[in-house]
């Protein structure tokens, strides 16, 4: 990451190419990494990543699939965006360690990630769900068997970062969606919390979508919210 840059990936989900490219240029000066979504990458495909790569000046790549399925299959949909070189591929961590292996094993180069609990997820959900919680344990839990199946980053809520990160200790990157800036809509999200209290908390990227993206000015929304961030790194 340039040292100047903000350590927030803003969350590229748009109607169409010509938009998130043009999101892609504005927040590209002052942030480290795009994050492609599902709802982009099945619309666009390779072309998504190319022009976002392009656009923000050469970012970090957060490819976003949350892949969930037996091994034989998440690695052959992992071999198939190899040629994309992303930073980091998503990975749903319940799907087992062996499914998580099956991902490192074909992306020696790639961060694999593994999520752990969405956080649109309420303790009701989790409940609702089968899901051993609450959310803490339960994210405590994940990261520390994708970790033990090679994953190199994790996924978590805010809330859960510090706790994750007494996990799994130093040397992985943990990646907080639901960071809003105090005020903000929370939109669905259900655990969040400001891009000051995640960072704080051991956070080493910030996803970041709708108070960027949703702005009337996406450069200078991005602007405030690295400037609001450069105290504390």
């Amino acid at each position: 990451m340039i040292p100047s840059l903000a350590p927030v990936a803003v969350a590229l989900d748009g109607p169409n190419l010509a938009t998130i490219t043009a999101w892609a240029a504005a927040s590209g000066p002052h942030v480290s990494t795009m994050k492609v979504g599902l709802e982009t990458y099945l619309r666009d495909g390779d072309s998504a990543i190319i022009a976002v790569r392009a656009a923000s000046g050469g970012r970090d790549i957060f490819l976003d699939l949350k892949l969930h399925d037996i091994p034989n299959t998440v690695a052959g949909a992992a071999r198939s965006i190899a040629h994309l070189s992303p930073k980091y591929l998503t990975v749903h961590a319940s799907g087992g360690a062996a499914m998580v292996r099956a991902a490192v094993g074909e992306l020696p180069d790639t961060l694999v990630t593994a999520v752990t609990v969405l956080t649109s997820l309420s303790e009701d959900d989790l409940a609702s769900i089968g899901l051993l919680g609450p959310a803490l344990d339960a994210a405590r839990r994940l990261a520390g068997l994708a970790v033990g199946a090679g994953a190199r980053a994790i996924v978590c809520s805010p809330q859960e970062v510090a706790a994750v990160r007494s996990e799994v200790g130093s040397g992985i990157v943990l990646i907080t969606p639901g960071v809003r800036p105090a005020g903000a809509d929370l939109g669905d999200q259900s655990r969040v919390a400001t891009p000051e209290q995640a960072l704080a908390d051991g956070a080493d990227i910030l996803v970041i979508g709708r108070p960027i993206t949703a702005a009337a000015d996406v450069a200078a929304a991005a602007t405030v919210i690295a400037a609001s961030l450069r105290p504390l790194r």
